[in-house]
């Protein structure tokens, strides 16, 4: 059950930032007994993975605090982030069938990134004028990094987590739906 709460934090967390969760059990694999990723994924703990998913990861950082670079790294990340889910989810739970797990990783990291790119960030552009995307992207990369950590540590909590953010964004996008209605007087 570990392996699968620990796979559904993993692929969330690639949602906010694909190169974070990948960095961390790369190394987590790589130096401790905490994380066996089997034969098929061994080589995510190479020392030219681990280099190249952290200058992926520091480009991507930068990119999406630069106005208008972050929105053409949006579109590339709606590409990576699921990907990114689907090789966490599937080098994490290797007791379902390989096709389950990858499709479980697209979907969650996908979800994930629809709900940032397509709701959280054009709201905050929009109320901040822009302002607002530097501040909420460095909160999603330490967002990220937390779930990650967690994942990794105790899995059962980024279940919980999951889920509690979830709901929050359900909420705050109902509010705004009302508030907007209201708006226009219905």
């Amino acid at each position: 059950v570990g392996g699968v709460l620990s796979a559904f934090g993993l692929a969330a967390s690639a949602g906010l930032n694909a190169y974070v969760p990948l960095l961390l059990v790369a190394l987590v694999a790589r130096f401790t007994d905490w994380i066996n990723l089997g034969a098929t994924w061994e080589p995510l703990t190479s020392w030219w993975v681990i280099g190249v998913l952290l200058l992926l990861g520091l480009i991507e950082f930068f990119a999406d605090k630069i106005p208008a670079v972050n929105h053409a790294n949006d579109l590339i990340q709606t590409f990576v982030r699921p990907a990114a889910g689907a090789v966490l989810f599937a080098a994490r739970v290797t007791d379902i069938h390989p096709v389950v797990a990858i499709v479980a990783g697209l979907l969650v990291a996908g979800g994930v990134h629809l709900v940032k790119s397509a709701a959280v960030r054009p709201a905050v552009s929009v109320t901040t004028g822009g302002v607002g995307n530097v501040p909420v992207s460095i909160a999603e990369d330490i967002l990220a990094t937390i779930l990650s950590i967690l994942a990794i540590v105790i899995p059962v909590a980024v279940a919980t987590l999951i889920v509690l953010l979830t709901a929050f964004v359900i909420w705050l996008l109902w509010r705004r739906a009302q508030r907007s209605a209201e708006a226009r007087g219905g």
